[in-house]
């Protein structure tokens, strides 16, 4: 396809080398190649740095060392524990991954790649990685940073927006395999460690790449081109309005969010379509908040616009304008309840939704 080179002969033996010689041997999942932590590990490094994975992955495993402790566990609680790592799906999937291997497995997470692909939120290449990290099976990873070092290695200029494209480097990422499954462990994770370190989306550092020689993209001077990808992510742009109501004792109104959506599952504050319709709801009570007196007299708390918060998702641009209302103890939403400082912080919150409780609680 494209004209591209073959890949050099002892490909996996090169690999192999370096990464016993230079990739990465600290990380705390490595210590020992067991199902449930290189599972839970590989779930947060979807979409996410490994620095920021580190924390998340330690936090997780001290509050639930084993996959029947995941399971036995309230979502809110895991929503709770994902807070700020983004992308909650992964949150939801990971808890009903966890009680389906307790429930249907015994709490032996299977080995083979279909066994695991079945499962939720288990994708083909972290099933992949699963079964050749942790079970040595001759299966290979194809992930972006695996597609990045074989498509540059290759001069591959193929779309790799296109599904041709990628299929077409699964199979050649098979054929690379090492013939020995006792080397699979290691080069699987020196495929990972080199895209990740080395071979990186942008300044790779090609001097230090096992493959420099013979690499083609870098010998046409097209590191910074390749791989292409012509497909762009179409994004929307969305405005929410949230009412953040406190009542006296300090208390703050929250309202578990629905099944779908964006921050499916996770608590925020009351949420609007309008400054209008978020007013209009508090109209019938304003005349019961707080008073404060000023030089004009005595003066209503209405609801106070807050500084808009900008933030980004993967498809969706959101503008969000909070609005702070000192209310009534009987203001009421449906499905709304009062929650002090100790109960926001056992539900999973949003990014946004947990910087502006830290700034009303003055950082909990």
């Amino acid at each position: 396809m494209h004209g591209e080179a073959p890949l050099p002969k002892e490909f996996a033996k090169k690999l192999v080398a370096w990464q016993k010689k230079h990739g990465r041997h600290d990380l705390p999942w490595q210590q020992e190649l067991k199902a449930y932590p290189v599972w839970l590990s590989e779930v947060m490094l979807q979409q996410t740095q490994v620095s920021t994975v580190k924390v998340y992955f330690q936090k997780f495993m001290q509050r639930f060392p084993r996959v029947e402790d995941l399971a036995r566990a309230d979502i809110n609680e895991v929503l709770a524990l994902w807070t700020g790592l983004g992308y909650y799906t992964r949150a939801r999937n990971l808890h009903r991954c966890a009680i389906e291997v307790t429930q249907t497995h015994g709490g032996v997470f299977p080995q083979e790649l279909e066994a695991l692909k079945s499962l939720p939120g288990i994708g083909e290449s972290t099933a992949a990685a699963i079964a050749s990290l942790c079970f040595q099976k001759r299966v290979a990873i194809t992930d972006g940073n695996v597609r990045r070092v074989l498509a540059r290695v290759m001069g591959f200029e193929g779309d790799m927006g296109l599904g041709s494209s990628v299929k077409w480097l699964s199979q050649v990422a098979q054929s690379l395999l090492p013939n020995q499954r006792i080397s699979m462990p290691t080069y699987t994770q020196g495929i990972m460690d080199l895209g990740a370190t080395v071979c990186k989306p942008k300044n790779p550092l090609c001097d230090r790449c096992p493959m420099s020689l013979v690499c083609v993209a870098r010998e046409k001077g097209q590191v910074d081109k390749i791989p292409v990808k012509s497909k762009k992510i179409k994004r929307t742009f969305e405005q929410l309005f949230w009412l953040i109501a406190q009542n006296s004792k300090g208390e703050v109104l929250g309202i578990k969010r629905g099944d779908k959506g964006i921050w499916a599952g996770l608590y925020g504050f009351a949420e609007f379509d309008s400054e209008e319709a978020l007013t209009n709801a508090t109209t019938k009570w304003v005349e019961k908040t707080r008073v404060v007196k000023t030089k004009k007299g005595t003066e209503i708390l209405t609801p106070r616009a807050l500084q808009v918060v900008r933030h980004e998702l993967t498809h969706k641009s959101l503008s969000i304008h909070p609005f702070f209302w000192p209310a009534p103890m009987d203001f009421d939403r449906p499905g709304a309840e009062w929650l002090s400082v100790s109960q926001w912080k056992q539900v999973g919150l949003s990014r946004p939704v947990e910087d502006l409780l830290r700034s009303i609680f003055h950082g909990p």
